[in-house]
């Protein structure tokens, strides 16, 4: 084997599932996220055959390791294997997941590591798999995705001058400045009042305005960085809460 190919073979690579389709007639396309590569497209061949041994273990939420060589733009699996210790997703903890995956597909680039995210994301979901309160679990990511990103969300001083922002004050967020004071200018920014920027910038969502605004305010960040591609996964979820 030449250096040149021994470095374009990777080997038990920690990584999830976040997207697979079929791919011609016995193999699957996969959209992966890799704790040292970042996001990675590989095939898995013959893995929709009956016989093939990788048909109980691409599965999306599940820890896996995964072994590829290659170096274009889609790479070829080697091997899989299943880490366990992840929960089963399910109900509204599996529409969640499906969230979370297409965020990261419309949002991070290839082949772009994000060590630190990709660790948040597995606790993510083992917190989707254990906890009930599953809005503030998605609030807290959403910000820690957009910090990773580079739009950290600074929420507790104002825009400019940096007073600290007060709790029983009312406040605008604009997407490209921050915190500003709220001058009654609906074109201003979202209205949103201090005690949520504050409760956002503890992860505390436990009073219900706070968990009504922050989510109408990260809806609007998110949208804003994600350039008008629609997320399937929330019109889902909208149409599922008006039945």
């Amino acid at each position: 084997m030449t250096v040149s190919s021994r470095q374009n073979r990777h080997q038990d690579e920690p990584a999830f599932v976040l997207h697979s389709h079929p791919f011609r007639e016995t193999s699957l396309l996969l959209d992966v996220y890799s704790r040292e590569h970042g996001r990675l497209a590989i095939v898995a061949r013959g893995a929709r055959r009956p016989r093939s041994a990788l048909r109980g273990v691409l599965m999306n939420f599940q820890p896996l390791k995964l072994s590829w060589f290659g170096k274009g733009e889609v790479r070829t699996l080697h091997a899989a294997e299943w880490q366990g210790g992840q929960p089963y997703l399910q109900g509204t903890a599996l529409m969640c997941g499906f969230y979370l995956n297409e965020l990261l597909i419309n949002l991070l680039a290839r082949d772009d590591a994000h060590e630190q995210l990709f660790d948040y994301y597995r606790a993510t979901l083992y917190r989707l798999a254990c906890e009930s309160d599953h809005a503030a679990t998605l609030r807290c990511f959403e910000k820690h995705l957009l910090q990773e990103l580079g739009y950290a969300l600074e929420l507790e001083r104002e825009a400019g001058d940096g007073k600290p922002v007060q709790g029983d004050a009312c406040y605008r967020y604009a997407v490209e400045r921050g915190v500003l004071v709220d001058d009654g200018d609906a074109h201003s920014g979202f209205s949103v009042s201090g005690k949520t920027l504050l409760a956002m910038a503890a992860d505390d969502y436990s009073d219900p305005e706070v968990a009504r605004q922050s989510k109408q305010l990260m809806r609007i960040l998110l949208n804003h960085h994600l350039g008008g591609k629609i997320l399937h996964t929330r019109e889902l979820i909208k149409d599922l809460q008006k039945l």
